[in-house]
């Protein structure tokens, strides 16, 4: 944007081209942390969860570096069945960093999300092929999900060197951090 953002300056970066779904990035939760550039992200799944990623760059426009899976004890490999939306510091704490994450569905059963990122592999690893003419069968709560019923996680950042990790706590207090 030009400085009085009536307009465009042609400057733009592009960050994590992919292919095709589930491949391709959404969802970016940005946050800075010790002169560092962070995003997490999620794949397309639709609102079947999928595995977040990591990323970190030394300026806003990159290069970004992949550093991997945030929730590395997630067995069902859904980001603790969730999407992170934000990262914030806490303001009163000196390295406290909080995920806040959505659950569009939080009944979800976690074994459906493979099966959908399976299949959006499938669909797109030949572009020839018509993905109308084998339509998926997707349970009726992934095809006319209600979203009113959403909840929300919230749990801490933990750091090891530039790597952010999202573990699952069953119960966190702001107070146990310093």
């Amino acid at each position: 944007m030009t400085d009085d953002y009536t307009d465009v300056t042609g400057y733009y970066s592009t960050h994590f081209p992919q292919p095709h779904p589930p491949y391709v990035r959404e969802a970016p939760a940005y946050f800075t942390r010790n002169g560092l550039h962070y995003l997490i992200t999620s794949g397309t799944t639709g609102y079947a969860p999928n595995p977040s990623e990591v990323a970190v760059a030394r300026t806003y426009h990159g290069p970004w570096t992949v550093l991997g899976d945030p929730h590395p004890g997630d067995a069902s490999r859904t980001s603790h069945r969730s999407q992170i939306s934000s990262v914030f510091k806490h303001p009163h704490k000196k390295n406290l960093y909080i995920a806040l994450a959505d659950r569009w569905l939080p009944h979800l059963a976690p074994e459906l999300a493979q099966p959908i990122r399976q299949e959006m592999r499938r669909r797109y690893a030949d572009p020839t092929e018509d993905a109308s003419d084998t339509p998926i069968a997707l349970p009726e709560e992934l095809i006319n999900p209600d979203t009113s019923i959403a909840d929300y996680v919230w749990l801490p950042l933990r750091f090891e060197g530039e790597m952010a990790f999202v573990d699952w706590h069953d119960e966190w207090r702001i107070e146990d951090y310093d």
